[in-house]
C-alpha cells in the first residue's frame, strides 16, 4: 500500500465532504487547498462576467494565492479534489501543483459536478503539465465506495 495524500479546493463545502470521507474511509491524510481570499457566493456566480471566479477562469495564467504549504515528499500518491469550473479544474488547483514537487508521483484527480465529468479536467491539467504522471480522474456525486480501488488500482 503506498501513502496516500488526499489533497482539495471546495468552494462550497461539497468537495470537501468527499475528500473528508474519501480520507477518513480509508486511513488517508488529507489536506485542503485553502485560498487566501475566501469566495463568496458573489465570486462564485457564473453567470455574472465580472464575478472574481469568471475572470479567474477566463485568465488561464491567473494563479489565485493560497494559505499554507504542504509537503508532499512523503507520499507516493497524491489525489487532488475538486469543483469543476467552466467544465475544467479551478486555477487554484493550478497554484497547487505549481507550489509542490508532484514529480514521480502518482497523481489522481476528482471532481465533485452535478453534469461535468472528470476527463477533461484531468486532460487539461496533464497538457499543462506534461512531466507529471495523471491517471485517469474519478467524478464522484457523494458516493466514495469505490474510492480505495481507484486510487490504489491502476
Amino acid at each position: 500500500m503506498s501513502n496516500v495524500l488526499v489533497t482539495y479546493f471546495s468552494a462550497s463545502g461539497i468537495t470537501k465532504g468527499v475528500a473528508e470521507a474519501i480520507a477518513s474511509e480509508n486511513g488517508y491524510d488529507i489536506f485542503e487547498i485553502e485560498p487566501e481570499t475566501i469566495y463568496t457566493p458573489a465570486d462564485l456566480d457564473w453567470t455574472d462576467k465580472n464575478s472574481r471566479s469568471t475572470i479567474e477562469m477566463n485568465d488561464k495564467s491567473f494563479r489565485p494565492p493560497i494559505k499554507g504549504v504542504c509537503d508532499v515528499s512523503k507520499y507516493d500518491t497524491v489525489v487532488i479534489g475538486f469543483p469543476v469550473w467552466w467544465y475544467t479544474a479551478p486555477t487554484i488547483i493550478n497554484t497547487f501543483i505549481e507550489s509542490v514537487d508532484l514529480t514521480g508521483k502518482t497523481i489522481k484527480a476528482f471532481c465533485t459536478s452535478g453534469g461535468s465529468g472528470i476527463d477533461k479536467c484531468v486532460s487539461d491539467l496533464a497538457s499543462a503539465y506534461p512531466e507529471l504522471d495523471f491517471k485517469k480522474g474519478m467524478r464522484f456525486m457523494g458516493n466514495v465506495s469505490k474510492a480505495k480501488e481507484w486510487i490504489e488500482g491502476e
